[in-house]
C-alpha cells in the first residue's frame, strides 16, 4: 500500500502522527483532532509550496498514527513521543539545565536526605524544584542541623564501630552505630522531615508542641529545650512563606528575540511575587514551524507568511510549553507568554489535571497572553533580556567574570558561584615517574602561588584511578588538619573513572556535599558527581566551557612540566649513581649545585670538594676521565 492509499483509510478521530524518511526515522511527530483531515491536508497543492512542509511531504515515505480517546490525551502523547524520538523537523527542546529536587529515601530503614536533579521511581519522596538551585542545598542543610537525617552514604543496614564526623558536630542521630539512637527516634525525625518539606508547618507545630509538653513533664528538659529551638525555626519559615504568598503568586513568564534565524527565549521563575532565578534557551539552526489547521486540514496561515516570518512565535510557544511542564510534577499557578496560541485552553486543562493527580492543593494553571499592565511589563522584561542573551550568544560578546561564574554555578547545579576552583591531573609515561599537579583558580584568575606539585608514592605501575584517589586524599586531609576552607569546585582532568576515584577519597574523609565535576579530554563533556547520567554537554562556543577547559590544560600543563622535571632529574642522576660512594642524596646535592650533569663532568676535584667529600671527588672524576 502506497502512502497516499494509506493516507485515505485512517480514520478521522483525534490522534498522533509520525512520519518517516526511506531509513525509517521519524523526522516529524504532529497531533490532529481529527487524522484523516490532517495528514491528507499535508499534500494540498498550496502546503506543499511551503518551504518547510514540502521538504517534509518529500523525504517521509510513511507515516503511522496512533488513535487516542480525546485531545488531552494526543497532547501528552505528542509531547512523550518528541521527547523520545527527536524528530527533526519538530522543535525540540534544547537546554543543559535541570533545577534540583530534594529527595527523602523513604524505602530504607535509615532513610536521608539529598539534593538531586533526577527523578527515579524508587520508592522515595521528591520534592521541588527549587529556584534559585542553591535553595535545596540550603534546606537540605537546615534539615541536618535541626532534625538531624543525614546526607551520607555510608551503609546503614549493619552497625559500625564509631561514627563519622556529622554526629560528632551535630548534624546527624548516628544510626550508623548502635546505642545512639533508635528506630523509633529516627522515624520521628523522619516524619518531622516529611512534614516540613511537604509545607506543614502547622502540622510540624503542633506535633512539636505536644512532644515538648510531654518532655517538660518528664522533666527531660534538654529534649524539651531541643523541641523548643525547632519550633522557633519552623515559625520563622512559615511567617517568611505568609510574607511572601502575600507578595504574590508563582508565575514563570517568558520573553524571547528572533533574528538571522536564529533565537533566544528568556524565562523569569518568579515565586511569591519575586523573580528567583531565570533559564535561558537557544536555538541556532530553527526549523520552520508548519503552518497549523487546527487539524481540520484548512491551513490558518498562508505559506508565504510563514517564510516572511521565518517562524511562528505562537507556534513555537505551544510546542516550547508542552515540553517544558507536561509530565513535571511542579506547574506555577500563571504562565504569561507573549503570543497566545491555539491549544492554550486545552493545555491548561490538561496541566491543571496533571497537577490534582499530583496531589497538590493547587488545580487551576492559567497561561495568560496580557496586552497591557503589570504584566505585560513582565514579558517586556524577560523580552528584553532575551536581547541580551542573544547578544551574548550569538555577536560573540564576552562577558565578565562574575557572569562567568554564575553561568559555571548554573550549569553544574552549583550552590553558590565558585570563587574558588581547584583541579587536578595526572601524568606519567607508562607508570614511571607519576606526578600529580593541582593549579587554582580564584576570583577570575588563576592564582600561581597555590600550585601544588604531588609525587605518587603508594602505586605502582600505570593506575590512573588509584593515584588520583591518592592525591585527592592527601591534598584534603591537609586541609582537614589546617581547618582551612573546602574549594567551592573541584575539578578533575578525566573522565566517569577518575571522577569515581576521586569521590570516593571525598567519602573516605567523611567530605560530603562537596562540589566534584571531571572534564573529559575528547568529547569535552562535563561529568558532575551525583548527576552521572546526566552529562553537562556545553555549546563548543560557551564561556563556561572555554573557562573549565583553560583550567583543565594549566593542571595538564603544570603536570606534564613536573614530570619532565622529576624525569630529567632520574636520567641525569643515572650516571653519577653508577659511581662506587655516590648516592641518591649526594647525586641531587651534585646537581644542585652545578645545574647539570654536563657541569659535573667538566669541574676539577676542588670544586667537586666544596659540595662532596675529597674522596667521592677523586671517584667521581676517574669515573668520567674513564
Amino acid at each position: 500500500m502506497d502512502l497516499q492509499q494509506k493516507i485515505r483509510s485512517i480514520p478521522a478521530s483525534p490522534g498522533v502522527y509520525l512520519y518517516k524518511n526511506a531509513e525509517g526515522e521519524v523526522i516529524y511527530v504532529g497531533k490532529a483532532k481529527s487524522l484523516r483531515h490532517r495528514i491528507s491536508s499535508y499534500f494540498h497543492e498550496g502546503r506543499v509550496a511551503d518551504a518547510k512542509t514540502g521538504t517534509l511531504v518529500r523525504e517521509a515515505v510513511d507515516v503511522d498514527y496512533i488513535v487516542v480517546a480525546n485531545n488531552k490525551e494526543a497532547l501528552a502523547l505528542e509531547n512523550h513521543l518528541i521527547k523520545q524520538r527527536q524528530p527533526r523537523f519538530n522543535i525540540l527542546l534544547r537546554d543543559d539545565k535541570t533545577y534540583p529536587y530534594v529527595k527523602l529515601t523513604l524505602g530504607e530503614r535509615y532513610p536521608r536526605v539529598y539534593v538531586t536533579r533526577r527523578l527515579r521511581k524508587d520508592g522515595s519522596a521528591y520534592y521541588g524544584p527549587y529556584f534559585p538551585a542553591n535553595l535545596a542545598y540550603r534546606i537540605v542543610d537546615l534539615i541536618h542541623r535541626n532534625f538531624l537525617v543525614p546526607s551520607c552514604t555510608v551503609d546503614l543496614n549493619r552497625s559500625h564501630p564509631r561514627p563519622c564526623l556529622q554526629f560528632y558536630i551535630g548534624r546527624c542521630l548516628g544510626p550508623c552505630v548502635a546505642g545512639l539512637t533508635t528506630p523509633e527516634i529516627y522515624q520521628e525525625a523522619v516524619r518531622d522531615v516529611k512534614l516540613f518539606l511537604e509545607g506543614r508547618q502547622s502540622d510540624l507545630s503542633q506535633s512539636l508542641r505536644e512532644r515538648m509538653a510531654r518532655a517538660a513533664e518528664s522533666q527531660e528538659f534538654e529534649r524539651a529545650a531541643k523541641y523548643r529551638d525547632l519550633i522557633s525555626t519552623v515559625e520563622q519559615l512559615q511567617e517568611k512563606q505568609r510574607i511572601a504568598a502575600a507578595e504574590g503568586d508563582d508565575a514563570d513568564v517568558f520573553g524571547y528575540h528572533f533574528e538571522n534565524g536564529m533565537l533566544a527565549v528568556n524565562l523569569f521563575h518568579m515565586r511569591g511575587g519575586r523573580v528567583l532565578d531565570r533559564r535561558e534557551f537557544f536555538w541556532e539552526d530553527l526549523p520552520e514551524l508548519e503552518i497549523d489547521d487546527g487539524g481540520m486540514g484548512v491551513p490558518t496561515r498562508p505559506a508565504e507568511q510563514s517564510s516572511a516570518l521565518g517562524f511562528i512565535p505562537d507556534e513555537f510557544f505551544s510546542s516550547l510549553l508542552k515540553q517544558l511542564y507536561i509530565g513535571q510534577p511542579y506547574v506555577p499557578r500563571n504562565i504569561y507568554v507573549p503570543v497566545d496560541f491555539e491549544d492554550r485552553e486545552m493545555l491548561e486543562e490538561l496541566l491543571s489535571e496533571q497537577l490534582a493527580g499530583e496531589g497538590t492543593r493547587l488545580t487551576r494553571v492559567h497561561i495568560l497572553n496580557p496586552q497591557r499592565g503589570d504584566k505585560r511589563s513582565l514579558i517586556d522584561l524577560a523580552a528584553s533580556n532575551a536581547k541580551q542573551l542573544y547578544d551574548q550568544r550569538f555577536r560573540i560578546m564576552k562577558p565578565n567574570a562574575h557572569a562567568i561564574q554564575e553561568a559555571l554555578q548554573d550549569a553544574l547545579g552549583l550552590p553558590e558561584p565558585p570563587r574558588r576552583i581547584e583541579c587536578f591531573d595526572i601524568s606519567h609515561i607508562q607508570g614511571a615517574e607519576t606526578v600529580a599537579s593541582m593549579v587554582v583558580w580564584e576570583d577570575g584568575k588563576m592564582k600561581k602561588s597555590d600550585y601544588r606539585k604531588f609525587i605518587i608514592r603508594t602505586v605502582d605501575g600505570v593506575d590512573d584511578f588509584a593515584s588520583m584517589r591518592e592525591v585527592v586524599t592527601r591534598r584534603y586531609q591537609r586541609i582537614q588538619e589546617e581547618k582551612k576552607e573546602m574549594p567551592s569546585l573541584i575539578v578533575i582532568d578525566g573522565g566517569l573513572g577518575q571522577l569515581s576515584a576521586a569521590a570516593a577519597a571525598l567519602s573516605s574523609l567523611q567530605i560530603i556535599n562537596q562540589p566534584l565535576a571531571a572534564i573529559a579530554k575528547r568529547e569535552e563533556i562535563i561529568y558532575v558527581c551525583g548527576q552521572e547520567n546526566q552529562p553537562v554537554v556545553l555549546d563548543h562556543h560557551s564561556p563556561v566551557l572555554h573557562l573549565v577547559q583553560l583550567i583543565r590544560d594549566e593542571a595538564h600543563r603544570f603536570a606534564v612540566t613536573f614530570h619532565r622535571k622529576r624525569r630529567q632529574i632520574r636520567d641525569r642522576s643515572t650516571e653519577l649513581r653508577e659511581v662506587p660512594g655516590v648516592g641518591e642524596r649526594t647525586t641531587r646535592r651534585l646537581l644542585e649545585h652545578f645545574g647539570s650533569l654536563q657541569a659535573v663532568k667538566q669541574a676539577n676535584v676542588a670544586a667537586l670538594s666544596a659540595v662532596v667529600t675529597k674522596s667521592q671527588a677523586e671517584a667521581i672524576l676517574q669515573h668520567f676521565n674513564k
